[in-house]
Formats: structure tokens, sequence, C-alpha cells
């Protein structure tokens, strides 16, 4: 295997080339979960695996809660479903938390002061209403509780954590939260041993071809646990070794693939791009430093799997306004698959499209 059958593999297994999947839902459960910081970005991110989606019929998965948001993988938002999250918590959230202890003293939140706005966030949720962050703050003001500063995330954070609320819909970029116990029933529970392997699954079979050193950077954990999922799995999966790396992934085959170019407008933090600890057979080094920021990378156009500029858009009366910045000249065949990307973009938005 070279690294153009890593690409066209992990295209196939992300979904992103041949998805199967027409509900969210179903493409959150296949990926384990789905990283969300951005929001927007992270519903496009869904869309893009699915057949005929649109940014409307994500929002309306958020709101039915058939896929919820919530701190996850290294302490960022993801999406994931009310069906996995109790046991990716009950693996993940102890180890972010004592990742937090030291921010926690800086910002004074003791554990007498979390357990109480953990108590005034349940009850506030406990009518089964959605209330913004702006009304869940004004509440622990209320009750005495500051919110200032960075102590209103690690306060919502750590409730998140603690599995009594999740994140819905958004309003006007200001995201809404409800009690999880609000969430469709059906949660999985698993043993610490169950939990790494059916992770070690969910991360191998819908990203592969992954090391194991991927699987520890996605997933947060260490080594000696992440090894531990993986060989609970790997009867189930097909090892490749290429350039002296272990590389892991489903049996499934990918379609022979036509010529003509595939384009992909990745947003920022897209799993394609960001659940790799190596990610040498997407992007060289060269033009990684292009696509860096503080803390991320900035969305990406990929063509064929493989990384070759950055794009932007703005959303102007009606109108998306898509901007690509290709590394090099791109080819006149690039340049159609470009078009037919961001066609596909507009028809998610359900608005006409600019490309410039």
């Amino acid at each position: 295997m070279a690294a153009a059958d890593i690409v066209n593999q992990r295209l196939h297994n992300q979904q992103l080339e041949g998805g199967r999947f027409k509900q969210p839902g179903k493409v959150v459960a296949w990926l384990g979960a789905v990283q969300a910081q951005d929001y927007a970005g992270a519903k496009w991110a869904l869309g893009m695996r699915l057949l005929d989606s649109t940014d409307a019929s994500i929002e309306q998965a958020i709101a039915d809660k058939t896929i919820v948001r919530t701190w996850a993988m290294r302490g960022t938002l993801h999406f994931v479903t009310p069906a996995d999250i109790h046991w990716l918590l009950a693996l993940l959230s102890s180890r972010i938390i004592a990742k937090n202890a030291r921010r926690y003293r800086e910002l004074e939140l003791d554990e007498q002061t979390l357990k109480r706005s953990n108590t005034m966030l349940e009850k506030a949720l406990g009518d089964g209403k959605p209330r913004t962050r702006k009304e869940l703050m004004a509440i622990l003001e209320e009750k005495g509780i500051s919110t200032k500063g960075q102590r209103a995330p690690y306060m919502l954070q750590r409730a998140s954590l603690d599995g009594l609320i999740v994140q819905g819909v958004a309003r006007r970029n200001d995201p809404t939260y409800l009690s999880l116990d609000e969430s469709p029933p059906k949660a999985k529970t698993m043993k610490q041993d169950e939990a790494l392997a059916e992770l070690a699954r969910r991360h191998f079979t819908s990203r592969g071809p992954a090391t194991l050193k991927d699987f520890v950077w996605w997933s947060g954990l260490v080594m000696a646990e992440a090894r531990a999922g993986l060989e609970a799995v790997k009867g189930q999966l097909v090892q490749e070794t290429i350039d002296g790396q272990t590389y892991w992934r489903s049996e499934a085959t990918p379609a022979a693939k036509d010529r003509s170019p595939t384009a992909y407008l990745l947003p920022a933090y897209d799993e394609y791009l960001f659940a790799y600890k190596d990610r040498d057979a997407i992007l060289n080094a060269l033009d990684a430093k292009q696509v860096k920021r503080a803390n991320g990378f900035s969305p990406t156009l990929a063509i064929d799997g493989r990384v070759v500029g950055t794009w932007k858009r703005s959303l102007k009366k009606g109108t998306v306004v898509i901007e690509p910045a290709p590394f090099t000249k791109l080819t006149a065949a690039e340049k159609e698959a470009v078009e037919a990307a961001a066609q596909r973009y507009s028809e998610f938005l359900k608005l006409d499209v600019v490309l410039r």
C-alpha cells in the first residue's frame, strides 16, 4: 500500500467518497464523534458525508436530539449520539477533569463551587426547555456565582463532563443547553475494557488506515489504554506496514475511482485532516505551514484527498461567496472540480454561490 492508497482508503472510510448514510446520527455513530467547536463548519463536515443533506436537515437532527454537542476527545467540543455519550464520558471525562485541575485553581473554581454550579445548571434545565449560555450565566450570577472571564466555559464544560448537560442548536451563534436527561434514551453503558475496544474499533474502521499514535492523538487516551483497545479488536482489522509504520484499517475496499478529479471544501477541524497525528499522506510539510493557525487549521481545499490550498466563505444577502486560495495553479479539470464542490456547498446552505 502506497500513500495514494492511504488517501483513497481514508476518503472511503470517512464517508467522503461513496458515502452510504442518509441520517446525521448514522454518520456520527460511524465516526464515534465529530469535532464541532466550529458549529457551522461541523454541520458542513456532516453534510459532506451525507446524501442530499442540507444545513437545515443537520439543524433538525440537533433539534430532535439525534445528535448532541459536548466536550469529548481531548476536552474539545464534538458531536456525539445520545446512545454513545454516557460510555464516552465515563471513559474520557475523568482524564480531562484532572488536566483541568490547575486551570480550576487559577479561576478559583474549587470542587464545592463546581458542585454548586452543576446543581444550579441542572436545576435550570430541569423543565426540559433549552436555554442559552447567556441565560444560564445570568442564573449563576443571580445565585452569587461569578461567571467572569473563563469561569463560564469551564463551569459549563464541567457540567457536561459530569454528564448533566449537553449543547443543542445555536441561536445567533449563542449555543443552547439542555439536560442530558432530555436526550433520547437507549444510552449504552460499558466497562472500561469494552469502551476502549469500542472506541478503537470506531477509530480504525472509520479513519483507517491509521496508526496507534493517530488513535492516541485523536482519543486523548494514554498509550497503554489505546494499545489495549487496539489489541482487543485487531483481529477485526487489516494490518499494513508502510515506510516502517504499522497501519490498521477495516477490510472494506473502496470502489475504483474515475480519472476526473474530485474537490473537497473541508471545514476547519474536519476529521479527515484533524484526526491524525501524522498527516503526511494528506498534507506535505511545506503546505502545512500555510494552513496552520493558532488553534488548529484554516478550512482547507483538497483535491483527490490531498490538501492543495485553503478557502474561506462569506455570506452576503442570500449568497455564499467562496474564495479558494490554492498553493499552486490548478488545471482546468481541477478548477471544474472546485466549481462542483462550491455548487454542492451552495445546495447545502440553500444559497446562491459566487466563486472568486
